[in-house]
C-alpha cells in the first residue's frame, strides 16, 4: 500500500451508510481511497470502486500499520455502530501523529470522547443535517452551510429591494451586514457577482454573512 500512502489520498475506515459514500464521493473526484472494513461483503460491494478496498480489524494497529496507514496524511473513521471500535482506531490513527482526522460521531458522548481523545474534527452527520434542514424548513432558503465560527452561505431569492438595479448602489451590504456572492440566472451556471450585477426576481443567489443576519435577509423575499 506504500503507493497509494501519497498527497492526493485518503484512508476511509468503515464503509457504512456514511464511511461508504463519502469514499465513493472521494473516489468520483479523483482522490485515492483506500477502503478498510471488518465486514467481507461490505468489502466486496466496494471491490473496483475504489483504488484499494481491504477487510481488516482496524482496532489492530499493527493491521493498519501493514496497510501503511500511518503513511497517509488524511484519514476518516466512519465507524458509528461500534463505540469501542472508533475510539480504539482513532486513538491508533493519533499516536500515528501524521494523519489530519475526521471522525464520525453518532451520540454528544461518543463525539465528547473523541474531542478529548484530540482529534480535530469531529463529523456529526445526522445533528448536522437535522439543523441544516431545520433552516430550510421554516424560511425562505433553498440551501444552507454553517461554518463553525458563527458564519453561513445561504442560497436564496433576492428581495424586492435588490431588483434591477446594480448591487453596488443597493445599499444592502451596510443596511444587512451580508454580501452577495454568487448569482444564476434562469437555465445558466452560478457565476460570481460585481458592484455591477443587476438581480431578477427569477435569480437564485448565494448570501455569506454572519449566520443570523445571513438567515434574516433570507426572510425578506
Amino acid at each position: 500500500m506504500e503507493r497509494i500512502a501519497e498527497a492526493n489520498s485518503v484512508v476511509v475506515i468503515g464503509l457504512g451508510r456514511f464511511g461508504g459514500a463519502l469514499a465513493l464521493e472521494l473516489a468520483a473526484a479523483g482522490t485515492e481511497v483506500l477502503g478498510i472494513d471488518m465486514n467481507e461483503d461490505v468489502v466486496q460491494s466496494f471491490n473496483g470502486r475504489l483504488t484499494h478496498v481491504v477487510r481488516a480489524d482496524s482496532t489492530k494497529e499493527e493491521a493498519l500499520r501493514q496497510l501503511s496507514v500511518h503513511e497517509f496524511e488524511r484519514a476518516v473513521v466512519g465507524i458509528g455502530s461500534d463505540l469501542e471500535a472508533s475510539i480504539l482506531t482513532t486513538s491508533s490513527l493519533l499516536r500515528f501523529k501524521k494523519p489530519t482526522i475526521w471522525a464520525k460521531a453518532v451520540s454528544a458522548a461518543h463525539g465528547q470522547i473523541l474531542e478529548q481523545l484530540g482529534v480535530e474534527h469531529v463529523v456529526r452527520p445526522e445533528e448536522d443535517m437535522g439543523r441544516r434542514v431545520a433552516h430550510l424548513v421554516r424560511g425562505a432558503m433553498l440551501d444552507y452551510i454553517e461554518f463553525e465560527d458563527g458564519f453561513a452561505m445561504v442560497k436564496t431569492r433576492p428581495p424586492k429591494e435588490a431588483l434591477n438595479k446594480p448591487l453596488g448602489v443597493t445599499g444592502i451590504r451596510a443596511k444587512h451586514h451580508i454580501t452577495v456572492v454568487a448569482v444564476k440566472r434562469r437555465n445558466s451556471e452560478w457565476d460570481y457577482t460585481t458592484p455591477q450585477t443587476v438581480l431578477n426576481e427569477d435569480d437564485e443567489i448565494i448570501v455569506a454573512g454572519a449566520t443570523l443576519a445571513a438567515e434574516r435577509f433570507a426572510t425578506l423575499i
